[in-house]
């Protein structure tokens, strides 16, 4: 199984010759000729993230049944500065060849899936899906599948492609209270992190009911235990993800940054960075579960920390692999335009999966992390069998 210190297929450093930012693309696996997996941008990004972050896509693909590998790409420079966007481009170009014939990305921390697609846009290639597109058998009509599906509006006024990945977390969140029988209106989620992933699990926690108690951004905690109201506070947000302190209610109180890691709540969703939970602050969790939207959220002396107090850990390539198996499902034509098709398939298997999680943790107090990487060995070691393998086939 792809445990936390399984080595990858390949490791590749760039360097940027305008601005000397280093950027890595880590492929765990290949699988049919492909890997797929986000690119990634921020100041401090480091080849051991990579290698956690693509170790965690082989998981997702594995896990959700997907014929491909796992692979993750990420730079290190401020997606802030005005330099930001010609180092992304030089990095892809630089990367063509794995970009053509193997690696599948997408958005990443610091780099929204309209920017990425404005990158392969100059370089000539419709997407950012360009190396599975063109494996089609018509790639036209595939490519505009996939536009379409991206592109489909949601009830909210969002597109599809926004919010999948956050609606798959919500629904890990809504099947740990069906696996724990928990009313829905009484259970309360702090979540750290209110941009794609984040934002899109507290909007579809509070549609279902769920009491928003608190969410953190880059500049602070908000904090009301009644509940935050989470459209309003998304409307409020900047290009940056930041909320606006200056039109927020009187009654939201403004805490420190940290100060969401110790929040009073049923469930805590980091939703923002690698790391979150540490060594050093996973005691400060007051949550009964806690379920990574980030990709390696939690470090490994966390989570054993996490653990031995009671409180499990749903992993990253379970909760937060939505948006990956959706975009795959898309180029399969599994799903299409149609936003309830998506909704229903994905709210399915997340569901059953965190329900078999829990079962394990409940029965036995496996950590779910083992259980769902034997899931997923199980799923990998069936690819690999002639008589169960799927192929890549994409229409």
């Amino acid at each position: 199984m792809a445990a936390r210190n399984a080595e990858p297929l390949m490791r590749l450093i760039w360097t940027d010759p305008v601005t000397g930012a280093t950027g890595y693309l880590v492929v765990h696996s290949l699988v049919s000729g492909i890997a797929t997996g986000g690119t990634r941008m921020r100041a401090g990004c480091t080849m051991s993230e990579v290698e956690d972050l693509a170790r965690g896509m082989a998981n997702k693909t594995a896990t959700f049944g997907l014929p491909v590998g796992g692979a993750k790409g990420g730079i290190d420079f401020d997606p802030k500065d005005e330099r930001a966007f010609g180092v992304l481009e030089r990095f892809c170009e630089f990367l063509r060849p794995w970009i053509d014939n193997h690696w599948v990305t997408a958005e990443d921390l610091g780099v929204p899936q309209h920017l990425i697609d404005e990158v392969f846009a100059k370089l000539g290639l419709d997407q950012s899906y360009h190396a599975a597109i063109r494996r089609s058998a018509d790639p036209a009509q595939t490519l505009r599948r996939v536009q379409a599906g991206l592109g489909t509006p949601v009830p909210g006024g969002l597109l599809l492609g926004d919010v999948i990945g956050g609606y798959g977390v919500a629904q890990a969140c809504l099947g740990v209270a069906d696996a724990w029988e928990w009313p829905v209106e009484k259970t309360t989620v702090a979540v750290q992190g209110i941009g794609t992933m984040g934002g899109g699990a507290a909007w579809y926690l509070h549609e279902a009911g769920m009491r928003v108690v608190a969410v953190a951004d880059a500049a602070g905690t908000l904090y009301r235990p009644e509940g935050l109201d989470i459209p309003a506070l998304l409307d409020l947000r900047d290009a940056y993800g930041e909320i606006d302190r200056s039109r927020l209610p009187s009654d939201v109180q403004l805490l420190p940054r940290d100060e969401i890691v110790a929040t009073e709540a049923d469930i805590f969703v980091p939703a923002a960075i690698s790391y979150a939970l540490r060594a050093a602050n996973q005691g400060e969790v007051k949550a009964k579960v806690v379920i990574e939207a980030a990709n390696a959220a939690t470090t490994p002396d966390a989570e054993a920390g996490l653990t031995a107090r009671g409180i499990p850990v749903i992993p990253d390539f379970v909760a937060n692999a939505g948006a990956a198996a959706w975009a795959w499902w898309l180029l399969l034509g599994e799903v299409g335009a149609d936003h309830t098709d998506s909704f229903l398939r994905l709210r399915t298997e997340m569901r059953a999966k965190v329900a078999l999680l829990l079962s394990s943790w409940n029965l036995d107090r496996i950590a779910p992390r083992t259980t769902g990487l034997r899931l997923a060995e199980t799923t990998r070691s069936d690819a690999t069998t002639p008589e169960t393998a799927r192929v890549l086939v994409i229409p």
